[in-house]
């Protein structure tokens, strides 16, 4: 079948892109902000390892729980409870006087955004078929470079405008706006009502035969060499390391410069 069925599948993945950029931004708020807060607040290099630490523990929990939400859910009420606690926890960071009170936030956030990645997979699944499902991962993946690069811009924009605690609030509330959005526009592809008969055909052409009650055993994964080839470059490795770099990688800066 061509590749001409429709293209609501592709709102779908511009929903997941933007969601991914939101992610990259709110996570990267305190990395920016850290110097005025330290200055602020009074905060020690140890106050700041406890904030970055809380996020980092909060989000390989998260891995380990999140997909099971999101399974029990479904992806459109399970993403929405996903976006809505790390953009609360965002935008809560703004009232935070304290260490312990930004890494109470901190945790919040860290968990809430581990579901985006199996969120926006198990999305992929259910609304590509499997030929296009590796470009679409590609597509949606995007968004955390870009999320990478608009973060200094919008933040550092907004702390000069109105100072560092609307920095968390406004980047919180993109993330009120993408639930909003997605309660909209998503569906699942069996009953969305703008799909043709055509594009929704197309999207389900790989579930004939597949029993979705159909459970597999954690210790089968162990039989596939994928599995160590996900586990070797997943997130657990890269993702969190980058994050924790790049949060301290302006602290190191400013350290640096004083020397």
């Amino acid at each position: 079948m061509k590749d001409k069925a429709g293209t609501v599948r592709y709102s779908i993945l511009l929903l997941l892109f933007f969601a991914t950029t939101i992610n990259y931004i709110d996570r990267q708020v305190i990395g920016i902000l850290k110097p005025y807060i330290a200055s602020d607040l009074g905060w020690s290099e140890f106050d700041y390892g406890l904030i970055v630490t809380a996020f980092q523990v909060a989000y390989a929990t998260g891995l380990l729980v999140t997909g099971v939400i999101i399974d029990r859910f479904g992806t459109r009420i399970g993403y929405t409870i996903a976006i809505a606690v790390w953009s609360l926890a965002g935008m809560l960071h703004a009232a935070a006087r304290s260490a312990l009170s930004f890494a109470a936030a901190r945790f919040f956030l860290g968990l809430g955004e581990s579901a985006n990645f199996p969120a926006a997979i198990k999305t992929v699944a259910e609304w590509f078929p499997r030929r296009e499902r590796a470009h679409a991962t590609g597509w949606f993946n995007s968004g955390s470079t870009i999320g990478a690069i608009a973060a200094p811009l919008i933040v550092t924009g907004i702390t000069i405008a109105m100072g560092w605690q609307w920095a968390f609030i406004i980047t919180g509330l993109l993330g009120i706006i993408w639930i909003i959005c997605w309660l909209l526009f998503y569906f699942p592809p069996a009953n969305h009502p703008g799909l043709t008969e055509a594009e929704r055909n197309y999207i389900l052409q790989d579930t004939d035969g597949i029993n979705s009650n159909d459970n597999v055993k954690w210790t089968d994964l162990f039989r596939y060499k994928q599995t160590y080839a996900l586990c070797a470059t997943s997130s657990s490795l890269i993702g969190c390391g980058g994050s924790f770099f790049s949060g301290l990688l302006i602290s190191f800066i400013k350290c640096m410069v004083l020397i």
